[in-house]
């Protein structure tokens, strides 16, 4: 039997799906994992899954270029004859699943981890690659048997748009954690805030700069830090020069990509993500499991992480200072970490250990 993942990005692969991809290799397939280019692919190959190199333009809307990924990957899918593909974000969804209904595949299947950019931009450009998008996800959930998603607001949104029935649709608490990676660490002496997220707008990474430059004035010694991967090729990014003047400024700690997180958890108290709207946000879903509270917005997917008052609090989207006030509270009652933090990580192993919603995932799939 075999398993196609149908990946935007190798990373994505073995970071966010590789307990999935070991839970389906142990259930007798043989998984072959999709990727754009040739970086990590021994990272995916250690998992003991096979890599096909499929190039796509994930950002891109260059027609010429996603007819070209959708006849690579119905080429692919006729070679290989799998018994199951299941695709993740945007491309992956619409042309993975219409390349497996071209090519004969019996069980099509796709998951919506975050509505994305193009539906929380409110700009003219995005507007317009919205009505194209809407109607490319038609066709997609039309060749598609089950669309997964991971939090009732993306579901209840893309029904009412009439992208998709209800009846086709199912959930899963995210994309899970591994919580003896993400194990559970001692909190800092000092409060220390710290957000991850790729430098974008929709990611609330200016919100997070501005609220950081109000805390700052009125706590000049807190630690503030930030990670996150700066690509000005994107409609939506911050650019280079934002960041720094921040960092200048002495505002925050600015790092680039880095290949274990693990590093930046565990020196922060409180993890920040001021998100307009997510699917579940892993890097929240992470710290929990480090045994953080969380501040994030009171926003699609962004919600369902945190149980307002007792694991974190939840703030409105685009408001710096709503989140530097709620900060604040963190610095001037630090008792409130070490309770929330107790609270946030049991959360997590009730609700977002990657064995159970792996378990759900698969019963979605059909894999058993």
């Amino acid at each position: 039997m075999k398993f196609v993942l149908i990946s935007p990005k190798n990373r994505t692969a073995y970071n966010f799906r590789g307990d999935l991809i070991k839970d389906i290799i142990s259930k007798g397939y043989e998984v072959i994992v999709t990727g754009p280019d040739d970086k990590d692919v021994d990272k995916i190959e250690a998992l003991g899954a096979r890599f096909v190199k499929v190039p796509m333009n994930k950002t891109g809307v260059n027609p010429v270029s996603d007819l070209k990924h959708l006849f690579a990957l119905t080429k692919l899918f006729r070679k290989e004859k799998p018994d199951v593909t299941f695709g993740y974000t945007i491309k992956p969804v619409i042309y993975g699943a219409i390349a497996a209904k071209l090519a004969g595949v019996k069980h099509r299947y796709s998951m919506i981890a975050g509505a994305g950019y193009v539906f929380a931009a409110k700009s003219t450009k995005a507007k317009l690659i919205r009505i194209i998008v809407k109607m490319l996800y038609r066709m997609g959930f039309a060749c598609a048997q089950k669309v997964i998603f991971m939090n009732t607001d993306d579901r209840d949104d893309f029904v009412s748009l009439k992208l998709l029935k209800k009846d086709k649709c199912c959930m899963v608490n995210g994309s899970g954690v591994n919580m003896e990676r993400f194990e559970r660490e001692a909190l800092p002496a000092e409060p220390v805030f710290f957000m991850l997220s790729r430098a974008l707008h929709c990611k609330g990474a200016s919100e997070y700069l501005e609220a950081c430059s109000i805390v700052r004035k009125k706590h000049p010694n807190v630690r503030m830090m930030y990670l996150g991967e700066i690509d000005e090729s994107m409609q939506d990014s911050l650019s280079k020069a934002e960041i720094e003047r921040y960092v200048n400024d002495g505002v925050i700690e600015y790092y680039p990509e880095h290949p274990d997180v693990r590093v930046y958890y565990r020196q922060c108290s409180v993890f920040v993500l001021p998100s307009y709207r997510e699917g579940i946000p892993r890097t929240v879903q992470e710290a929990m499991a480090m045994g953080r509270p969380v501040i994030t917005t009171d926003a699609p997917g962004c919600r369902e992480t945190v149980i307002h008052g007792e694991t974190g609090f939840l703030v409105p989207v685009k408001d710096p200072k709503a989140l530097a006030d709620t900060m604040c509270r963190f610095i001037e009652d630090p008792s409130l970490i070490q309770k929330m933090g107790d609270a946030s990580y049991n959360y997590c192993k009730e609700k977002f250990d990657v064995r159970k919603v792996n378990e759900v995932l698969l019963g979605h799939l059909e894999i058993n």
